[in-house]
């Protein structure tokens, strides 16, 4: 018995460790938990001290700014700071260096389009007539308690910055289909919208777009034939740009497009004033390598009562108090003055001409007619785009008299939704 007594108590030792203490194993497991959940509890206070400590610096800055610029000078440079860091970067700068110098640097075109100096060239003209102030529902009272810079941009704009202007051919490669969308009444976006549930909307404060970028080159180029401050991205959704094969054969394409897009009309040191049309639109005959440009035609449709919105701020903020106004723009298009042509003609032989013959006359270019093997109608290639902006599109929504019939029809219901204007168009 004692003999089995003395060989236990030394088997038990072994097991629990020497004196009852604890294995080196089973400590280093203790430690690591330790420095774990040390590091756990560490991660979310450090980057709460570094936020406390972003914010305090921004609101030191903010302090800063208002002594030495005031609000109405802080707001200005709140227009430049972009990135609201309240610095300005030379990106954020170049706005203000091309006002005070007058040149204007080289656009970032993409890197894939390159344009061929022996291509043909496209002219397009710009017409407009200007928005009818009548049609505001603020002059039914005079513009009473409206302040005159306020409109002052609004009133001078009467005709289009660039009333004509030359394209190479090539740059509207931007509006040909991507790979998998080639077929007849496919759509695609040509500028995706950047809004979401979780962006909100963009900044009111700003005079100056920012610089565009790829596709959005030839977009700006073209709306600055009509202001000098056109925002390819608008502040709110809908926002960017959609295409639609209408038509195809072997070598054309007939491209229908929408633009989501506004003008800042007003500059330093009146307050912002933005000008949003509802929509523009319009279709390009594009050749299918991008060489020629047989038609192109932009304009804001003026077919309904009020086609554009416009918002100014009364203050140097973003949270001032804004006014709202709808009214009518007769007409703000752009269009081809024919098809493109080349820049240089060779003959027969492969001989170098000047444009223009003999008899110093132009020389006149024909152009065979297009067939198309394929094609949608232009109402229905217009709805495509319709629903790639608005989902809810997808339903059908009738006139009123027109509803009850179809319901009475199909043995359904009539949801009636009366609106100051209509979802679909950015205007109302």
């Amino acid at each position: 018995m004692a003999a089995d007594v003395d060989k236990t108590f030394p088997e038990k030792e072994r097991r629990n460790g020497h004196n009852g203490q604890t294995s080196p194993g089973s400590g280093s497991w203790f430690h690591r938990g330790m420095w774990t959940l040390l590091v756990v509890c560490a991660v979310p206070l450090v980057a709460f001290g570094m936020k406390y400590y972003q914010d305090s610096q921004l609101l030191r800055r903010h302090e800063e700014g208002i002594r030495a610029l005031g609000t109405e000078g802080l707001f200005l440079f709140s227009s430049l700071d972009t990135d609201h860091d309240l610095y300005l970067s030379p990106e954020e700068f170049k706005p203000i260096a091309e006002k005070l110098t007058g040149i204007t640097p080289p656009v970032d075109l993409e890197e894939d389009v390159i344009d061929d100096p022996n291509g043909e060239t496209l002219v397009l003209e710009a017409k407009m007539q200007p928005l009818l102030l009548e049609s505001m529902t603020k002059s039914r009272d005079g513009f009473l308690g409206v302040s005159h810079s306020s409109l002052s941009g609004l009133r001078s704009w009467k005709t289009p910055a660039v009333p004509s202007s030359s394209f190479p051919a090539s740059q509207f490669r931007v509006f040909l289909p991507p790979k998998g969308k080639v077929e007849v009444g496919d759509t695609w976006w040509v500028i995706p919208s950047e809004l979401n549930i979780f962006t909100g909307y963009l900044p009111n404060n700003r005079y100056h777009p920012p610089t565009p970028k790829g596709k959005e080159v030839l977009i700006h180029s073209l709306l600055s034939m009509f202001h000098p401050l056109p925002f390819i991205k608008s502040r709110f959704a809908p926002q960017g740009t959609v295409a639609c094969i209408r038509a195809s054969n072997e070598f054309y394409y007939d491209i229908v497009f929408r633009i989501h897009a506004e003008f800042q009309l007003n500059d330093v040191p009146n307050f912002p004033f933005w000008f949003t049309p509802g929509q523009f639109t319009g279709n390009i005959v594009v050749s299918k390598d991008a060489s020629h440009v047989r038609h192109f035609h932009l304009y804001v449709p003026s077919n309904r009562s009020l086609n554009v919105d416009m918002e100014w701020l009364y203050g140097a903020s973003e949270s001032s108090n804004m006014e709202v106004d709808i009214g009518y723009l007769p007409q703000l298009e752009l269009q081809s003055v024919g098809p493109s042509t080349p820049s240089v003609i060779v003959d027969e032989e492969g001989n170098v001409i000047d444009s223009r013959d003999g008899s110093n006359e132009p020389i006149q270019f024909v152009f065979e007619e297009i067939h198309w093997t394929s094609e949608i109608s232009q109402e229905e290639a217009f709805h495509r785009m319709e629903v790639t902006f608005y989902p809810f599109k997808k339903v059908t929504y009738l006139p009123f008299t027109e509803a009850f019939e179809r319901a009475e029809v199909e043995q359904k219901l009539v949801h009636s939704v009366l609106l100051w204007g209509a979802l679909d168009d950015q205007s109302c």
